[in-house]
């Protein structure tokens, strides 16, 4: 034990030496990382942790767990797995890949607040502007962009509205459709604006329509271009059928939704709310959504300052011990880490971001299988923390 010890002081003794505080430092011609320090002074912690990882997912994929997950720690890509198949249905079956992406289903909504942060950023609209002054058409007086994010507004479901108000459900239903019906049929609100929290998918669906006309651009070009191409996210996209005059039978990619009945598995089929884009309707991979959460982590978006309201509690009050941010979800009863689910026509994911242990946990599945709390517990088991990557450059 003495030995050990000696031998990683001589270490930080040495990388005290060589680093700078920003982690690393050329050094006669070399660049030394201390990422891969951390790494190596680490195994034995980190193959304990994989294998903690891989016992409990394995056994999650024994009773149904089809997909992909990545678990990560202190910068380091811990354990990532892919279980099952893309088609259960599918006579021949075809594994899942890592790379895979699966829709995000309302796990969109926190790259949809993404966009509306940088546009608030650059000047070009403020949290607390009515959202008519981009969307005038909208009949509702004194809502915000920040209610929306809040989830505050106390508008009305636009699903409930389509159902009602839209005939042809093999045409997609698109946000310009939506906002159209809004102003035409003024549906009844469910309260004013800033009365109370009541999580609605038309608050992120307006706040891509918010995003289009204040970028000028159509929404997918516009998450492409400002947030998926900049951090590698490149199996990242928005689903559009801006284009498509009907709805296709099935989703165009290789790993279907599907609905889980009695008989067994149910390919999901295409719907005409897929023609909304911000509240769902995004796809990407496990490995993707490492790179945001990588990328929020070290402010490669936004500045701190500005990234941190994503994480602020959006009501004074906290529902069920919950509370919401700029498309995260925070609990009491996991403090310290910032979430959300995702359940949309086959489809179930959960991020999830450990900010107080420096974790992080990405489950994609294309199942409607509930996603059990099997993975809460394992993300909270804090009997095996790793170190701070850094401990003598704080």
């Amino acid at each position: 034990m003495a030995r050990k010890t000696a031998y990683l002081s001589i270490l930080l003794l040495a990388a005290a030496l060589l680093f700078s505080s920003c982690g690393r430092r050329k050094y006669s011609g070399v660049i030394l990382n201390t990422d891969s320090i951390f790494y190596d002074l680490n195994k034995e912690k980190v193959a304990k942790s994989a294998k903690r990882a891989d016992r409990v997912f394995r056994g999650l994929a024994r009773n149904g767990l089809n997909g992909t997950v990545l678990f990560a720690e202190q910068g380091q890509v811990i354990y990532e797995k892919a279980f099952g198949w893309r088609d259960l249905c599918a006579r021949k079956k075809d594994s899942i890949r890592l790379n895979d992406a699966f829709q995000l289903s309302s796990d969109s909504k926190m790259f949809t607040a993404e966009a509306i942060m940088l546009l608030q950023s650059q000047g070009k609209l403020s949290y607390d502007d009515d959202v008519r002054t981009y969307i005038p058409e909208l009949p509702y007086d004194g809502i915000t962009i920040r209610q929306l994010l809040n989830h505050r507004s106390g508008l009305p479901r636009y699903d409930a509205m389509a159902d009602q108000y839209w005939p042809d459900r093999k045409k997609p239903f698109s946000n310009e459709a939506m906002i159209d019906m809004l102003a035409k049929k003024f549906p009844e609100p469910y309260n004013a604006p800033d009365v109370t929290f009541f999580y609605n998918n038309i608050n992120y669906a307006l706040l891509a329509s918010v995003v289009e006309r204040v970028s000028g651009q159509h929404f997918e070009d516009y998450m492409r271009e400002n947030i998926f191409e900049p951090l590698g996210m490149k199996d990242s996209y928005i689903y559009s059928m801006r284009d498509d005059a009907q709805v296709s039978l099935y989703m165009p990619t290789a790993v279907q939704g599907h609905e889980m009945r009695r008989n067994g598995p149910e390919k999901s089929q295409n719907d005409y709310l897929n023609g909304v884009m911000g509240d769902k309707i995004m796809y990407s991979t496990v490995e993707d959504l490492w790179k945001f959460n990588q990328a929020l982590e070290m402010h490669l978006l936004l500045p701190d300052s500005f990234q941190a309201e994503a994480f602020k509690p959006g009501s004074k009050e906290w529902k069920n011990n919950e509370n919401y941010g700029f498309g995260w979800r925070m609990s009491t009863d996991h403090p310290g880490m910032y979430f959300h689910y995702g359940w949309w026509k086959g489809y179930r994911s959960l991020v999830i971001r450990d900010v107080k242990h420096r974790r992080f946990l990405a489950v994609l599945t294309n199942t409607t299988q509930l996603i059990p709390d099997a993975v809460w517990d394992f993300i909270s088991d804090t009997s095996l923390i790793l170190p701070e990557a850094e401990p003598w450059l704080q």
